[in-house]
């Protein structure tokens, strides 16, 4: 057995369910914090986005192996946002969000969660329910899989290669 085999991946977190919904070859490669160019103009806007249209809101509140946008009170509930550029990819968005309330969940702590896309100023009201915890468990499960292998997914061209800052990895 080689030595990636028998190492411990890194726990399942928000990122790797993220990208599970977009490629699962950069799954395989954040897992194993081959990180991304940081400078790719694309992160950048992102978080100066983040950080410029929600600066006096409380966020990136972290636990485990979780790490939060935002998290506020409302109607006295605990309200958890996730702040994405755009909704091209709002399932990975609802699903990475969904995850972090479920761990929360597990930590003992109810939560709504809410999708911000600051761009189009579009909110989203996001619930977990028993059916999102069975998807999320079957997730988590491919995701060891995937993270367990020796060597990434393939490479296959999909419509956000372009604008994806590990797209040196796949096709350098």
């Amino acid at each position: 057995m080689s030595l990636a085999s028998e190492r411990e991946p890194l726990g399942i977190n928000g990122t790797l369910i993220w990208y599970y919904f977009i490629c699962k070859r950069e799954v395989w490669l954040m897992a194993r914090q081959l990180n991304p160019d940081e400078h790719d103009e694309n992160l950048e806007w992102g978080r100066f986005l983040h950080e410029w249209r929600y600066a006096r809101e409380k966020k990136e509140l972290s636990f485990q192996n979780v790490r939060l946008d935002i998290a506020g009170e409302r109607d006295g509930k605990l309200v958890v946002a996730e702040v994405k550029k755009s909704s091209k990819y709002r399932k990975s968005a609802e699903m990475q969000l969904l995850f972090y309330l479920w761990k929360l969940r597990e930590a003992g702590v109810e939560a709504v969660g809410e999708l911000r896309f600051p761009e189009e100023k579009r909110r989203e009201n996001i619930q977990l329910d028993d059916v999102s915890v069975e998807k999320l468990k079957a997730v988590v499960s491919d995701i060891r899989r995937i993270v367990a292998a020796v060597v990434p997914p393939k490479a296959e061209k999909i419509g956000f290669c372009k604008n994806c800052a590990y797209r040196e990895f796949c096709w350098a």
